[in-house]
C-alpha cells in the first residue's frame, strides 16, 4: 500500500482516532476532577501534577490520548489533511454516548439532535473533500509560511496569556488555544509525512536547507503539541469534558483546514461550489457540536447527574 493512495482507509483511521480519544478526553477529565477535588480538600488552589501522575485514570486518558495522534497522523499519511482532520468532530458523538453510558440514561433528545445535524455535516463535508482535493509535495516557500504563521500564534498566545496576567479570562480561552495548537500540530505532522515521501521516492538521502526546515518542522511538532496538552489540562480544570472536546473538535479542524486550503493548496482547481460546499457542511456541523455541547452541558449542571458521573469516575479509578 503507497502512502496516499488509500483515502478511505485515512477515513477510516481518522474515526478510529476519534474515538480513542473521546474515551482519553473522558477519563483525563475524570482524573483531573478527582485529583482537583482532593487538593481543595487539602486546601491548595492548584491541581497538582504530581497527583496527576499517581492516577490510574488520568495516566490511561493520556495513553490513550496518545495513541489517538498516533492514529491520526497515520490517516494523514493515507490521505490529505483537509479530508481526514474535520472527522475529529465525531470524537464529540462518541463522547455523548459514552456519557450517557456513564449515567446509564437514554440520549436526550437534543443531544440526538445534535449528533444528526454534526454527522450529517460531517458526512457532507468529507463527500466533497474526497472529490475535490489533492495532496502533493510540500515545497520549502508553504513549510516556511506555516512555520512563521505558528511563530506569529505562539507570539500572540504569548502577549494575550502574559499581557493580561492578573485578569480573569473566559475558560474556553484555554479550549481555543488547546485546539489552534493541536490544529498546528496536525499540519506540520502532514508536512513531516509528504517529505519524507518525496525524499524516499526520489532517493535523495542527502543533508540540505530542506533538511534543515524539516527538522525545524518536526521542533515546531514538539513545541506545539506541548501546548496543545498543556493548555487541553488546564482546560479540564474549568471546563466539563464534553465542552473541551467540542472546543477541539471545532478549532482544530478550522485551522487545520485553513492552513490546507491557503498554505498547503490541497483544493487547488476546485469549482467555487465546493467551497460553498465547504462552508454549509461546516456551518451544519458546528451547529450540531453546539447544540450537543450546550444539552450535554446541561446534563453535567444537573446534581443527580453530576452526583452518578462522579460516583462512576470513582469506580473508574479505583479499578484503574
Amino acid at each position: 500500500m503507497v502512502v496516499g493512495s488509500a483515502p478511505l482507509f485515512g477515513v477510516l483511521l481518522a474515526l478510529v482516532s476519534a474515538a480513542v480519544l473521546a474515551v482519553g478526553n473522558l477519563w483525563q477529565s475524570r482524573g483531573v476532577n478527582l485529583v482537583s477535588a482532593a487538593a481543595e480538600r487539602s486546601g491548595e488552589n492548584k491541581t497538582p501534577f504530581i497527583a496527576l501522575l499517581k492516577t490510574p485514570i488520568w495516566l490511561a486518558g493520556s495513553a490513550l490520548f496518545g495513541i489517538a495522534i498516533l492514529l491520526q497522523m497515520g490517516s494523514l499519511a493515507f490521505a490529505p489533511l483537509i479530508l481526514v482532520q474535520p472527522i475529529g468532530v465525531t470524537a464529540l458523538v462518541f463522547s455523548a454516548i459514552l456519557n450517557a453510558r456513564v449515567r446509564r440514561a437514554p440520549l436526550p433528545r437534543r443531544v440526538l439532535l445534535g449528533i444528526a445535524i454534526s454527522l450529517i455535516g460531517v458526512i457532507a463535508y468529507v463527500v466533497i473533500a474526497a472529490l475535490v482535493s489533492k495532496q502533493k509535495p510540500i515545497s520549502d516557500g508553504q513549510l516556511i509560511a506555516i512555520l512563521v504563521t505558528l511563530a506569529g500564534v505562539l507570539a500572540i498566545a504569548a502577549a494575550i496569556r502574559f499581557g493580561t496576567r492578573g485578569t480573569t479570562k473566559a475558560p474556553i480561552f484555554y479550549v481555543v488555544l488547546g485546539g489552534i495548537f493541536s490544529g498546528f500540530v496536525a499540519t506540520l505532522g502532514k508536512t513531516v509525512i509528504l517529505r519524507v515521501e518525496t525524499m524516499f521516492a526520489g532517493h535523495r538521502m542527502v543533508f540540505d536547507s530542506g533538511s534543515v526546515l524539516t527538522l525545524i518542522c518536526i521542533l515546531g511538532i514538539g513545541i506545539a503539541s506541548a501546548l496543545s496538552i498543556y493548555f487541553v489540562q488546564y482546560s479540564h480544570t474549568c471546563n466539563p469534558p464534553d465542552v473541551v472536546i467540542a472546543g477541539l473538535t471545532v478549532v482544530d479542524p478550522a485551522v487545520a483546514v485553513v492552513l490546507g486550503i491557503v498554505i498547503l493548496q490541497e483544493a487547488t482547481g476546485a469549482p467555487w461550489i465546493s467551497f460553498v460546499g465547504f462552508l454549509a457542511a461546516g456551518a451544519a456541523a458546528f451547529v450540531g457540536v453546539v447544540i450537543l455541547a450546550r444539552a450535554e452541558s446541561a446534563e453535567e449542571a444537573d446534581p443527580h447527574t453530576t452526583e452518578t458521573i462522579e460516583r462512576g469516575a470513582q469506580r473508574q479509578a479505583e479499578s484503574g
